[in-house]
């Protein structure tokens, strides 16, 4: 009996020795957890998770035990920038799949550069994000200077819209986007009646009564959904029924909720393909719903290829190092230098300052509350 317990401890020692012999990498996310935008922000943790859990057994056999931690910015830009600092301090984050917002991305990556952690963000547009070449931050979709004229070009070829009322939010995705718009529109021969800047959230009647002395033939609102939705369904109850046009912002379940019975004639650029677009998304979905006891959308399949990128990224610095803990700045050069294939988003490589090569930018439409997609194109990066 003595000899059996023996054994069984001296095992269960042996057991624990080899768990603690694994050395802990960890992948951060970094998106609203709280506030208005959770939504958006869980789906970019959850799909980061599953991402995680799928590679935690090719870590294991390299002597890593790799995990997920989650940080919330709350969509704020002085937030974000904190939780980075927090993530800098952290010496076994190596990557941080986020942020959400590109006001966000721009202040955490800037806290994350000196510390060389590298960011891959599934849905930051703002030109800014990249074209300041900071070596740390690469996004999966494509920039806001391909997101607005393709929504101006759609006004005008599609909706025939010769006369335009431009909204912004304020902030660098909203206001950066409505500029883009603008600038196609002009070029384009159609009649910019303004490019208005505001922080409204709830009572829009100033707005839209002087949307109504414009008569335009449509509206473009720079902006995020939870602001939108409820400008739409005032609109809407002030009898103006004209197409409402805005970029990925407006790309949420919420929005049909948020617009009410105005959810009609509604359009909108989106740099996260509706998944039915992804044609190895199935099992991705399967995994979700069981996982989560929810469904996905486009923001957490591009939020688990970000993961991906991070991890291939890891584990190929790892080999390089000889199968050893990479450093963090041997992970930023293999993010950016690397080629990661059939990912639900397809094969993703990056330019030289993190733009991805090639990028799918979709066109949704929503008519009573439904979205459903209207056209897609593919959007090469700027530069090499």
């Amino acid at each position: 009996m003595k000899t059996s317990i023996l054994k069984i401890l001296t095992l269960g020692l042996l057991a624990a020795g080899a768990a603690s012999a694994q050395t802990t990498i960890k992948i951060a996310s970094l998106s609203p957890l709280s506030g208005a935008q959770i939504l958006n922000g869980k789906l970019v943790k959850n799909g980061a998770q599953l991402a995680v859990s799928e590679y935690k057994a090719r870590f294991k056999a390299m002597g890593f035990d790799l995990q997920l931690v989650g940080y919330d910015d709350q969509a704020d830009p002085a937030v974000g920038a904190a939780a980075a600092r927090k993530i800098a301090a952290d010496r076994q984050i190596l990557g941080v799949v986020g942020a959400l917002n590109s006001g966000v991305t721009l202040s955490a990556s800037e806290a994350l550069k000196a510390s060389h952690v590298s960011m891959v963000s599934p849905s930051a547009t703002a030109n800014e994000v990249t074209d300041r070449g900071l070596p740390n931050t690469n996004r999966l979709v494509t920039r806001d200077d391909a997101q607005g004229p393709a929504g101006a070009r759609f006004m005008m070829e599609k909706l025939k819209a010769k006369k335009v009322y431009i909204l912004n939010d304020r902030t660098s995705y909203g206001a950066g986007l409505a500029a883009e718009v603008e600038k196609t529109l002009k070029a384009g021969g159609a009649r910019v009646v303004t490019n208005e800047s505001t922080e409204e959230k709830n009572d829009f009647s100033t707005i839209i009564g002087k949307i109504k002395l414009q008569t335009p033939d449509a509206i473009y609102f720079g902006g995020i959904y939870t602001q939108i939705g409820i400008f739409i369904r005032q609109l809407r109850d002030a009898g103006v029924n004209i197409p409402v046009v805005g970029g990925d912002g407006l790309d949420s379940t919420e929005l049909a909720t948020l617009a009410a019975r105005g959810a009609n004639d509604i359009y909108y650029t989106t740099v996260a393909a509706p998944l039915e677009a992804l044609p190895n998304a199935k099992s991705f979905i399967a995994t979700y719903r069981s996982t989560f006891n929810a469904a996905p959308a486009g923001y957490a399949a591009f939020a688990y290829d970000s993961a991906r990128v991070i991890a291939e990224g890891i584990l190929s610095a790892a080999r390089a190092n000889g199968n050893k803990l990479p450093t963090r700045t041997q992970v930023e050069s293999a993010i950016r230098k690397g080629q990661v294939k059939n990912l639900l988003s397809g094969d993703v490589t990056f330019n030289s300052v993190g733009d991805r090569n090639s990028a799918t930018l979709y066109i949704m439409k929503m008519q009573a509350g439904k979205p459903s997609l209207y056209a897609k194109s593919t959007i090469k990066a700027p530069r090499p």
